[in-house]
């Protein structure tokens, strides 16, 4: 009998960025996950820092710069770069040039140039490129996923997506300054989930529609927007990104060609890693989300007096995304979210943002 495999030693990662993007998302689910560890923390920030060693361990490696992650390059295996959207680009080609592969926080760019220049340069040093589309796993979403490939919809016709709040007092910081350097605002913040699911679910798209408004007092950047996005398969997807709602829409509304889907409620995992919780902790079911929250499948009726059947939600799974990583760089999987996909995404956001601007319907 031959000896088992020793199990390879966990890919070590980089993590740039201390935010919310970085200490809510990447880092617990960097540590959740088998085969990564953190080894490094970009801020300059103390607090930050402090926080840092407090969630992750008294080893961890906290540095001020990125130029730090480069001047040890050969001592990582990936970095992660949560740091706020102007610097994404910079950063991510300052990585692919030290050698290393590279996941960033959404949007990968502000243009889907940006995004394929990018791409040619991971693909030039033959080095993984990857972009955090969290929401591909969300609860609602792979529910969906599941429907329709078990053809319980039929053809599906037209997706509602709504990803709404309500946010009356803008919170200022770079995510809503008005300047466009910052790649601010919810067009490319919440648009870029919204317009990632369609386009996995629908394919390409041949022409956008948009309505983008600035409603609060004080605001700069974009808070109330749609989009109404035809693709080549002949789908009809109506997008809605808000911080103004009162009343929230449902989260997922799909007409079929044999019945429709409704969902309302956000995925639990945001809350859940907010609230501390961390998956495969012990005793707590990760991104299992309570019955009352199900959606329903049927025809005829609406979900709200009882019709349709109830259609328990899968659970949500963010780290399958880095499992995913792992897979890609210890065994040469697939990449979970490409640059190629990233720029087809940001495509529809540079439409949505000139249709908005002109009025006018802008072709693909």
């Amino acid at each position: 009998m031959s000896a088992a495999s020793p199990t390879p030693p966990p890919l070590r990662v980089g993590l740039i960025g201390y935010g919310l993007a970085g200490s809510v998302f990447h880092a617990p689910l960097i540590a959740a996950v088998d085969g990564l560890e953190l080894d490094t923390v970009v801020t300059s920030n103390p607090e930050r820092q402090a926080q840092a060693r407090a969630e992750h361990g008294d080893d961890l490696r906290c540095v001020a710069s990125p130029d730090a992650l480069w001047d040890r390059a050969d001592a990582l295996d990936l970095v992660v770069i949560a740091s706020p959207n102007k610097t994404h680009v910079p950063l991510a080609q300052a990585a692919l040039k030290a050698g290393l592969p590279v996941v960033v926080d959404k949007p990968l760019a502000g243009s889907a140039a940006e995004a394929r220049q990018l791409g040619a340069l991971a693909d030039e040093r033959g080095l993984l490129l990857s972009v955090f589309q969290n929401r591909r796993w969300d609860n609602d979403f792979l529910t969906l996923q599941r429907l329709m490939a078990d053809g319980e919809l039929g053809d599906v016709q037209r997706f509602e997506s709504r990803f709404e709040r309500w946010r009356p007092q803008p919170k200022g910081g770079w995510r809503e300054s008005g300047d466009p350097e910052e790649i601010g605002g919810l067009l490319f913040d919440l648009g870029s989930h919204v317009v990632d699911q369609a386009l996995v679910l629908f394919g390409p798209v041949a022409s956008v529609y948009a309505e983008s408004d600035v409603r609060r007092p004080g605001a700069e950047a974009d808070d109330d927007t749609f989009f109404a996005l035809t693709h080549t398969s002949g789908v009809r997807s109506h997008l809605y990104v808000s911080a103004t709602t009162a009343q929230l829409g449902p989260r997922f509304r799909v007409l079929g060609s044999r019945a429709g889907y409704v969902k309302y409620a956000l995925d639990p995992q945001e809350a859940e890693l907010r609230e501390g919780k961390r998956p495969g902790r012990p005793g707590e079911d990760w991104g299992v989300e309570p019955e009352e929250r199900w959606g329903r499948v049927g025809s005829g009726e609406s979900p709200l007096t009882g019709g349709g059947r109830v259609v328990p939600t899968l659970p949500g799974d963010y780290p399958a995304y880095y499992a995913a990583i792992v897979a890609a760089l210890r065994e040469g999987g697939p990449n979970p979210v490409t640059a190629t996909e990233a720029a087809a995404t940001l495509a529809v956001l540079e439409a949505a943002r000139e249709s908005a601007r002109a009025g006018v319907t802008v072709a693909l």
